[in-house]
């Protein structure tokens, strides 16, 4: 049991790391509304991506893939948003 207390440690660190590296790039986004390098289809790819690893985390219980991914596709989703409001803006 000390084991998966562990690794779900792991999991939480590596969670926190990789989705508050996104953050940055959500905010710079929606603070300059310039979107010019982001790619639609590769935010559409992601968005399927991180709902498919939600659904992986909540089949295999695990708190760390759930909270990550949640967290995520919300922030996924407002790129995606953004590039569709802003896209033909400037």
């Amino acid at each position: 049991m000390a084991q998966i207390d562990f690794i779900e440690i792991i999991g939480l660190t590596a969670a926190t790391l990789t989705t508050a590296a996104f953050l940055p790039q959500v905010y710079k986004t929606w603070k300059t509304k310039d979107v010019s390098a982001l790619s639609l289809p590769m935010l559409i790819l992601f968005f399927t991506g991180i709902v498919l690893w939600l659904i992986y985390g909540i089949y295999i219980d695990s708190l760390s893939m759930i909270l990550a991914n949640s967290i995520t596709i919300v922030s996924s989703f407002f790129l995606m948003y953004f590039k569709i409001k802003y896209q033909n803006k400037k």
